[in-house]
């Protein structure tokens, strides 16, 4: 698997040890989650239709790369393996079944953002990566966001709330 090309903006990553958690994160999942290729994972499954999981993490990824580009109170590093990461638990989350995609045994129970944290944690990626993938979603309502997890938070919804409302 070509990580680079699924996502283009891994190679802005500076950091080598953080790119490479990166793609460790993006292994085990794979691995764990049984797919052969993201092209088969909705990036959701809230709604009919949605596009592929690498398009929604492209997206977001380069929404909140623009806004980092912009500020000098974020680590582009941080933003960057976070946006990468944000919906990594979903390849546990979701599993194909019959020929769809459905919740997993562990998706019915635990939501991406803590399996893809512990993912995160697991390959020792730093606190804020984590907290990024942690806060994206409404988990993040209960924890402090760091400058990094806000901006992929509303990168996230953004991207999230104009796909569900496209005919």
């Amino acid at each position: 698997m070509d990580l680079e090309k699924i996502f283009p903006l891994l190679d802005e990553i500076k950091n080598e040890k953080i790119k490479n958690k990166v793609k460790k994160c993006y292994e085990i999942a794979m691995k764990r989650g049984k797919w052969d290729t993201m092209d088969e994972i909705p990036f959701t499954l809230s709604f009919p239709n949605a596009y592929s999981y690498s398009k929604h993490v492209n997206n977001v990824t380069s929404m909140a790369f623009a806004i980092g580009k912009l500020r000098n109170d974020v680590n582009m590093d941080i933003l960057i393996a976070g946006a990468l990461l944000h919906d990594v638990g979903k390849l546990m989350e979701y599993e194909k079944k019959d020929g769809k995609v459905v919740k997993s045994s562990i998706g019915k129970y635990i939501r991406h953002p803590a399996i893809g944290s512990a993912l995160a944690m697991e390959v020792g990626l730093d606190n804020k990566i984590v907290n990024v993938i942690m806060a994206h979603s409404k988990e993040g309502e209960l924890v402090e966001r760091c400058n990094e997890a806000i901006i992929v938070h509303h990168c996230d919804f953004i991207d999230f709330e104009i796909a569900r409302g496209r005919k």
